[in-house]
């Protein structure tokens, strides 16, 4: 009935676990595509503010895990603050500093992993995307820019709407544009640093002010390089543990909440 998926289907069958499928080769030039893009919208003044609720789901993670951090070694957390402008900052006492800094980039990039996941298969996007609108929602806590909450229910609708195209196929590249955001996150935030001086430094230069001996510039690369082999590490489990062809995902997702 459907000759191009069974032909699709066989050769995901065949194919040796490190070569990509066709429909894998697309998402990886999709993901290159997304961090340009991302990298232009963030650093454009007026574009900027349309991704605010992205942005307040990528900024509220990492001081997320910067909180759990602290809380594990002991420490206290003073305050926490999520701006989509000013980015993010979690004032701690006591802990153990290093770890509590490190946990920001380390959780985002691996978190956006999981998220990257979510680009090669419909089901890991359907479960993630429970995760995403949870976390579009809560930082509504703490906004009180009308444009920010009415661009936030934008993007839930977006997400449930996406349940619905092509048996939830529209999800994969929802999920794989936010894995893309948080994956590299460290550059987003030094592009904030270096182009609009907001408020709150970036990791890179609190490491530096940590280890004054170390510069800002190489704690960026290094986190950088790190966030890349991130990346490069989870796209290769991508290709690796999905091997499914379009109508075989939808078959497999049809199982959880069919649309």
């Amino acid at each position: 009935m459907y000759p191009r998926d069974v032909t699709n289907a066989t050769q995901a069958s065949s194919t040796p676990p490190l070569t990509p499928t066709h429909d894998q080769i697309v998402v990886l030039y999709v993901t290159v595509v997304y961090a340009v893009v991302i990298f232009g919208i963030w650093n454009i003044p007026v574009a900027r503010t349309l991704i605010n609720p992205l942005k307040l789901f990528t900024i509220g993670w990492h001081e997320f895990c910067h909180i759990v951090a602290a809380i594990l070694t002991g420490g206290t957390i003073v305050s926490v603050t999520i701006d989509p402008n000013l980015g993010g900052a979690t004032i701690v006492e006591g802990g153990r500093p290093p770890i509590i800094l490190s946990a920001g980039y380390f959780g985002s990039s691996v978190f956006g992993g999981a998220f990257i996941l979510g680009g090669f298969d419909s089901l890991v996007a359907k479960i993630l995307s429970f995760v995403l609108g949870l976390g579009l929602i809560t930082p509504l806590v703490l906004v009180r820019d009308k444009l920010t909450i009415v661009l936030t229910l934008f993007y839930e609708g977006l997400l449930v709407g996406f349940w619905f195209i092509g048996h939830a196929q529209a999800l994969r590249w929802y999920c794989l544009f936010v894995g893309v955001m948080n994956v590299f996150y460290v550059i987003w935030d030094l592009a904030d640093d270096k182009f609009f001086r907001k408020a709150n430094d970036s990791d890179c230069t609190q490491f530096n002010l940590m280890f004054p001996q170390i510069s800002a510039h190489v704690w960026a690369c290094f986190w950088i390089m790190f966030q890349v082999g991130v990346c490069i590490s989870f796209l290769f489990i991508g290709i690796v543990s999905f091997k499914l062809s379009t109508s075989d995902m939808n078959t497999q997702a049809a199982v959880f909440l069919p649309t």
